[in-house]
């Protein structure tokens, strides 16, 4: 078995490696050819966590995998990150276990890609600034992805705590080196959405962290941090001025979505408003944005095959390399 650290990923595997292995697996699940079940998730309410097991198959590439993911916030108090999880990477020909490898940046980097595909198919393209709202475990990469498909001039950065928002100005360089435009630390969400062509949102707020009323036209919104039923990032008055919202699929989010869970329970918004799933919008069975006034909504919780789309390229990568180490257990 091949074991692969973070480090050793992050030496080989990019986010444009992600953003096209993942446009390629949402069309093996477009075509039928994945297994992904449900994920099971553990709530440890008394630490404001969970835990997440996520199997998943996919026929063409001839690999299944077990992803297990621990989301512990108060983690960085005591020096720890705030993700954490493991893949185990499997031959569907032999059952042979090929590697073990972290999942913690594997994670953030196929969140990031997937939030990266849409933003391709649905933010203008001439979309220039860009808000993060909550600049947490997942913003990095969120960031990172629309970099990779947009011509960025501005970043404005927005954090309950300022100080997580200057310390994340600060890794921009590092995690996109040849990023040169402006990085503007915001005092409020409100302003900092209105003045953005693409908003990111990546928290896990039980309350919406902006108001709709902000919003412009023309703005792509990604929301990617409430993904429990309990969890709401945008309001109701977001979805109602959005012409196309899209799920990543949308069993997921009738399960798992505040932000669409909690306003459907009240009556003020319908599941039958969603347009459709990220696979169908990559595949071409859905529109994209059809006008620079379109104010559009990707909604990602996350699903198995994601991962093991990720898991599975950099695992060839890393054998075509010569990197990890191999173990017998």
């Amino acid at each position: 078995m091949l074991v692969l650290s973070e480090k050793q990923i992050r030496s080989m595997y990019t986010m444009k490696d992600a953003i096209q292995d993942l446009e390629q697996a949402l069309l093996h699940y477009i075509e039928g050819k994945i297994l992904s079940p449900h994920r099971t998730v553990l709530e440890f309410p008394e630490k404001n966590a969970s835990a997440l097991y996520m199997p998943s198959a996919m026929e063409p590439i001839g690999k299944t995998a077990v992803k297990v993911v621990t989301i512990f916030p108060n983690n960085p108090s005591v020096g720890k990150k705030t993700t954490q999880g493991v893949i185990i990477l499997s031959d569907t020909d032999n059952g042979d276990h090929l590697a073990c490898m972290n999942a913690s940046y594997l994670t953030r980097l196929r969140t990031g890609a997937v939030s990266g595909i849409a933003t391709k198919y649905l933010a203008k393209e001439t979309a220039s600034t860009v808000a993060v709202i909550g600049c947490g475990g997942m913003a990095e990469e969120q960031l990172q992805a629309v970099l990779e498909v947009r011509d960025i001039k501005k970043v404005m950065l927005y954090n309950r705590t300022k100080e997580r928002a200057h310390a994340f100005a600060g890794r921009i360089a590092d995690l996109s080196p040849e990023y040169e435009g402006e990085i503007t630390i915001m005092d409020d969400a409100d302003e900092a959405v209105s003045k953005a062509e693409i908003v990111i949102c990546s928290t896990r707020s039980e309350t919406p962290v902006f108001s709709g009323e902000a919003l412009q036209p023309g703005t792509h919104i990604n929301g990617v941090g409430s993904y429990l039923p309990h969890m709401q990032e945008v309001d109701v008055q977001t979805l109602q001025k959005c012409s196309k919202i899209v799920a990543d699929t949308i069993e997921g989010v009738k399960d798992e979505a505040g932000d669409f869970i909690i306003p459907a329970n009240r009556g003020e918004w319908s599941f039958s408003d969603l347009h459709g799933e990220i696979g169908e919008l990559a595949a071409g069975r859905i529109s994209g944005r059809e006008s620079d006034e379109e104010i559009t909504f990707f909604k990602s919780v996350g699903i198995a095959y994601f991962d093991l789309a990720v898991a599975s390229a950099a695992y060839e990568k890393a054998i075509k390399q010569g990197v990890g180490s191999e173990v017998d257990i």
